[in-house]
């Protein structure tokens, strides 16, 4: 049996005390981020997540060793490419996926990288003045001419397709124009928590589209809850409310007196009675009922009047006061 040397033993175990100290183990790429950028991210992390670096097979070793207590953790074996570590911590997979993701910075694309997504070059003036670089960016298929003294691209440009190999006359003119098309940031490849491993594209949410999703699925559910009168706490006063509201209106149609209802039935009557009287001739009706139609027609006309000035503006603002009504109509509906 080969010798295991004894720094790989103590390696192995202090990597699966800190697996077997976390809720979430994630597998992270490091390949071509700066010592300085990795020591910042080190410090974004601090408290929240520890990172631990180490050679692969020492790596699986202790993500074996760990499988009696975290079923399926092995699996994490499979997303180990590049420069593999480990990122052990207790936040949920999304927060530590979008950290790690804010904490991405754009960088210049180097010669042989392969491009995330499609670099273009944007039209219009480089601000450069005419000279040799006017030729460099015809060579890299960029049309470029001279327009009021500078170099200036006719129109935007695909320079490398998603997926392709940047070249060494890409790399260079692209540093020039001071376009940055590369992400530089660690790249969390997959996640193991409770059993189960979720890949980035998993966890790669958009956070306003999920909310307004949440918001809509609520306001739907609320609203069934009132329709059927299902009480819940949410919903409760309202379908109190709404009841109420459907009680009085049935007492009213139906002339019930309550002592909500009275004050409105006796109003109702009285409106009635001066309307059938309005119709009868002066000698019909007595001088008590004969004074109520006056003070009701002096009332009226000021309002008569506005309503006339009312009809004069919607003439003249037709197209607002559609406008207008949409919007009450709106409010009726969602008040």
């Amino acid at each position: 049996m080969a010798h295991v040397a004894e720094w790989k033993k103590e390696e192995v175990n202090e990597l699966k005390g800190l697996i077997d100290s976390a809720e979430v183990v994630g597998i992270v790429n490091l390949l071509n981020i700066p010592a300085r950028q990795l020591q910042e991210m080190r410090k974004t992390l601090a408290g929240k997540a520890t990172i631990r670096l180490s050679k692969i097979n020492l790596m699986k070793l202790a993500l074996e060793d760990c499988d009696a207590e975290k079923a399926n953790i092995t699996g994490l074996s499979d997303f180990m490419e590049g420069q593999p570590a480990l990122v052990c911590t207790d936040m949920n997979p999304f927060r530590l996926y979008k950290i790690l993701e804010d904490s991405k910075t754009s960088a210049p694309a180097k010669a042989g990288a392969t491009a995330p997504e499609d670099i273009v070059v944007p039209a219009g003036d480089t601000g450069f003045p005419p000279g040799p670089f006017l030729g460099d960016l015809q060579q890299i298929g960029v049309p470029a001419k001279i327009d009021k003294g500078k170099i200036v691209v006719s129109k935007d440009t695909v320079v490398v397709e998603a997926g392709e190999e940047v070249s060494k006359q890409v790399a260079a003119a692209l540093t020039r124009m001071d376009i940055k098309p590369m992400e530089v940031g660690m790249d969390l490849k997959a996640v193991y928590e409770d059993g189960s491993i979720f890949k980035a594209d998993v966890l790669a949410i958009d956070e306003e589209e999920t909310i307004a999703d949440i918001q809509t699925a609520f306001t739907k559910a609320f609203n069934l809850s009132v329709f059927t009168a299902y009480p819940t706490s949410q919903t409760i006063s309202t379908i109190i409310s709404t009841a109420h509201t459907k009680a009085y209106n049935v007492a009213i149609e139906a002339a019930i007196p309550t002592d909500k209802t009275s004050d409105m039935l006796i109003a109702l009557a009285n409106a009635k009675m001066l309307a059938l009287a309005g119709e009868l001739s002066s000698d019909a009706i007595d001088d008590e009922i004969a004074n109520k139609l006056a003070n009701v027609a002096v009332a009226a006309a000021p309002v008569v009047e506005e309503a006339e000035e009312e009809e004069e503006v919607e003439e003249e603002e037709e197209e607002d006061k559609s406008e207008e009504t949409a919007a009450l109509g709106l409010g009726a509906l969602f008040g």
